[in-house]
């Protein structure tokens, strides 16, 4: 193929296009807070793979140690995302960008890779279905159905945090946990405030932001994970229509 891959590194950053949906001349404040928290994980070992063009073709993985992500578990990388979408589907991307992340580790002495995954496929989950065909396996589970993937190379197997088994917490109101890695979380954050303040609904926004944080939470995490009435709804953003079916309830 005459296409060609690149890493994001801090050199390049400021001026690559992030692969997302999001189209926009002006500075979007989503991406450029995506462009801000890149800038220090790539100090940590973070890989942003992707393809030199402007379309959602990428992966982006880390060491499990420095992951934002509430899993336990040593010398693992972690894929946070794997998505090819549109024109781009079909044309053996995906299987390019694993290969390369399957091979980054095995390169690194890693003990293997991980993704979180679920019983039932998640809108903004990378397609596990797609990974258990390199022999991604359920290595632990949560009991609202959310799954941790990993491909071993020596037998070891990473796991969920005991917290991340909570799912539950004592504020009842709307609470929402949020990062700064996907740039649709500035507007998913703006449409929860809107939103709430229409209904005069009572909310709570928790800002993800420090490993610690990522590491203590009391549920999975994507960037973004939703409780209601105490109890843990989703890793998924929500648009207004969801959001206010789950404050009637």
């Amino acid at each position: 193929m005459g296409e060609q891959f690149i890493n994001l590194t801090e050199e390049n950053l400021a001026q690559e296009h992030l692969c997302c949906i999001i189209r926009s001349k002006k500075p979007h404040p989503g991406v450029e807070a995506k462009r801000a928290w890149l800038k220090e994980r790539l100090k940590e070992g973070h890989v942003f793979r992707k393809l030199d063009a402007k379309g959602v073709v990428f992966i982006e993985y880390a060491p499990l140690e420095t992951a934002w992500v509430p899993v336990e578990g040593e010398n693992y990388l972690y894929i946070y995302c794997l998505w090819v979408t549109g024109d781009f589907k079909g044309k053996g991307y995906g299987r390019q960008l694993m290969e390369y992340c399957l091979a980054d580790a095995r390169a690194k002495g890693k003990s293997g890779v991980c993704m979180l995954g679920a019983e039932k496929q998640k809108a903004w989950l990378s397609d596990q279905a797609f990974a258990e065909k390199y022999g991604f396996e359920t290595v632990d589970a949560t009991p609202d159905g959310y799954r941790l993937l990993a491909l071993t190379f020596d037998g070891t197997k990473p796991r969920f945090a005991e917290n991340a088994k909570r799912l539950e917490m004592e504020n009842q109101e709307l609470t929402i946990y949020y990062s700064s890695q996907c740039p649709y979380i500035h507007q998913s954050v703006e449409l929860v405030r809107k939103t709430c303040q229409e209904l005069e609904a009572p909310y709570t926004l928790i800002p993800v932001d420090t490993l610690e944080k990522a590491k203590a939470l009391p549920c999975v995490f994507n960037n973004w994970a939703v409780f209601y009435q105490g109890k843990f709804v989703t890793v998924n953003l929500l648009d207004a229509a969801a959001l206010k079916r789950l404050l009637k309830k």
